[in-house]
């Protein structure tokens, strides 16, 4: 399939942009069109999967995305003058954004929809065919999304490649032209280091634990309200979900009873709550609980608010229900491992220089949450971490505008898309430069050398010396020249 796309992105060069906007309506027309199709067989992965949060989230969230793609990829593709100065002296200098060729697209299984046709939206914006390897973990939207291709694609243009680790190995080795992958760090690791053999780039969507500050002068209920919701979308299953919040001393008793009672009423049933979403696979059933248990043991207060009346944790149904814990200490595995369920961590803090210090001493975050006023504070919180992106009094608010940059920092990613900045991911950036000067440039580079070039020489470097000396005239001893 790669040789078929490359011989075929060779064959035919860069695709107008009515051609590019045209599979961009294709691949939109494929998840339109088969909406019911969809929403049963993620139901099927999950096992429980609310028909609406799967609509929100898989579907509805991509549509404003798709828009500025296709409205905005005509301008995108326009080639940028480098340098108007240099039209001066002769020389005309242009850089064109350029496809690079066959993208392969790796999606991970919590969104496994979405987070395989939005980059693909913008890998065809940037005039690139495109593989896609969709997780074994949720088979059926694999299976799905693999059949449904064939019928709105050529191949040459796009293919759906399913299977198991195998195949995914084996994807991770091919001679792409780019790798875009989205899922754990872990995993992250591995697909770098298989690209590498061929020097493939890569973009890596990774994940990682989410802080949350609720400030001193945060309205206590409206976080608690907020942060319940965010930490239980898809079940927790979100690699922007909040994984830990600080909250300031004197207020974490008012915090946690504002959290409880949040948690209570939305969930009054969860064993037979449609829109309750389970764990994907008893793996990740198990992972979870496992952490939550290594903290019980070793002396955290763990308390899990399942309904009256319900039998819970369910391995058959692989429900957990929300899961609160407390006196968290380093020596817990759930310290350091993204929890990806229906577990929260709240730490005391007394100073926000604590808050930093404990952020910084761990991996960069994809995402750190603040609730609170944009006081000092929050300020010197920003400009004292480092993070993915920002979001402050709502969840994932830092992913709404269509054209800011989505990703992550060190351990949570490299590389960004959406936007603008998808479409520079998925190309590139060609300079073009040409002059119709009558005497050749390299006349003053090349040997012989005669004594005005050796003059013109000594010139611009006695200018740019006098000219940096003044600037750093109060920290560089300054040197006579070697004769």
């Amino acid at each position: 399939m790669l040789e078929l796309q490359r011989r075929a992105f060779l064959r035919d060069g860069p695709p107008s942009a009515e051609l590019r906007r045209d599979r961009i309506d294709r691949l939109l027309a494929m998840v339109l069109d088969n909406i019911d199709d969809f929403v049963e067989a993620m139901a099927r992965d999950f096992g429980t999967r609310s028909r609406t949060g799967t609509l929100f989230a898989e579907i509805v969230g991509m549509l404003a995305a798709f828009e500025h793609t296709r409205s905005h990829v005509a301008r995108w593709m326009r080639p940028v003058q480098a340098s108007r100065l240099s039209r001066l002296y002769g020389i005309r200098t242009e850089v064109r954004p350029s496809p690079l060729g066959v993208v392969g697209i790796i999606g991970p299984w919590n969104f496994p929809l979405q987070l395989v046709v939005v980059p693909a939206a913008s890998a065809f914006a940037a005039g690139n065919r495109v593989m896609i390897k969709m997780s074994e973990i949720t088979a059926h939207t694999a299976e799905l999304t693999r059949a449904l291709a064939a019928e709105y694609f050529d191949p040459s243009e796009l293919c759906v490649v399913t299977g198991g680790p195998e195949v995914g190995a084996a994807f991770t080795r091919l001679p792409l032209d780019h790798l875009f992958f989205t899922g754990s760090t872990g995993v992250g690791r591995m697909v770098q280091r298989a690209a590498a053999e061929n020097l493939v780039p890569v973009t890596l969507e990774l994940g990682g634990k989410n802080p949350v500050v609720v400030a001193s002068d945060a309205d206590i209920d409206r976080a608690a309200n907020r942060i319940a919701r965010a930490r239980m979308v898809n079940g927790g299953q979100v690699c922007v979900c909040p994984d830990y919040v600080f909250v300031p001393e004197d207020r974490i008793d008012r915090f946690v009873d504002a959290l409880r009672a949040q948690l209570r009423g939305m969930f009054p049933s969860i064993s037979a709550n449609d829109d309750y979403t389970a764990s994907v696979d008893a793996a990740n059933y198990e992972r979870v609980l496992a952490l939550v248990e290594d903290a019980r043991a070793r002396g955290a207060r763990v308390e899990s608010l399942a309904p009256a009346g319900e039998t819970l944790p369910d391995p058959v149904a692989r429900k957990i229900a929300p899961t609160l814990i407390l006196d968290v200490t380093d020596d817990m595995r759930i310290a350091t491992e993204e929890t990806f369920g229906p577990v929260l961590l709240i730490r005391p803090y007394a100073s926000i220089g604590d808050v930093i210090d404990h952020v910084n001493a761990r991996p960069s975050p994809l995402v750190a949450y603040w609730f609170g006023p944009d006081r000092s504070d929050f300020r010197r919180f920003v400009d004292g971490t480092r993070s993915g992106g920002v979001a402050r009094n709502e969840f994932a608010i830092h992913m709404f505008s269509e054209n800011a940059p989505f990703g992550g920092v060190g351990n949570s990613g490299m590389g960004a898309y959406h936007g603008k900045t998808g479409f520079d991911t998925f190309s590139h950036m060609r300079t073009v430069a040409a002059t119709e000067l009558p005497f050749a440039i390299t006349g003053i580079a090349a040997p012989p050398f005669d004594r005005r070039t050796a003059k013109l020489v000594d010139l611009v470097l006695r200018a740019a010396r006098w000219r940096n000396r003044r600037r750093v005239r109060n920290h560089v001893p300054r040197r006579e020249p070697a004769a």
